[in-house]
């Protein structure tokens, strides 16, 4: 079995927001050389989130205004009173932090998108 480390670094600019990364692990599958296997995603940070979706511009916001009503933004989170991201890490906690696809053929088993569902707007993310 082949095992590879590589790290996605995403760049965030709004508290909610679905960045699009299968370019990036396209590029590492390919890179790899692995034709037939398995991917683990895994964020370390406990504010965001990985989900896979279509990649439509109505959907992506429609997604985005699900997430700001499901989890809202001032319902008096007492984990705000620490650095003021409840609503992130609750996001995250219910749209989970990993995901495992399929390789076949050198290529991403997926429908039409995958994306890096972020949550804090707080810059860098891996």
């Amino acid at each position: 079995m082949k095992f590879i480390d590589e790290v996605i670094t995403v760049d965030t600019g709004s508290k909610v927001e679905l960045i699009d990364i299968t370019e990036s692990i396209t590029s590492i599958i390919a890179k790899s050389g692995i034709k037939t296997g398995s991917i683990t995603l895994f964020s370390v940070h406990t504010t965001t989130a990985l989900i896979i979706n279509e990649n439509e511009k109505g959907l992506v916001k429609d997604i985005e205004d699900a997430i700001i009503s499901f989890i809202g933004r001032d319902l008096g989170y007492r984990h705000n009173a620490i650095d003021n991201n409840a609503p992130s890490h609750i996001a995250g906690a219910f749209l989970g932090n990993d995901l495992s696809l399929i390789v076949k053929g050198g290529s991403l088993v997926l429908g039409r998108g995958y994306f890096w569902s972020n949550s804090t707007g707080q810059g860098e993310e891996r």
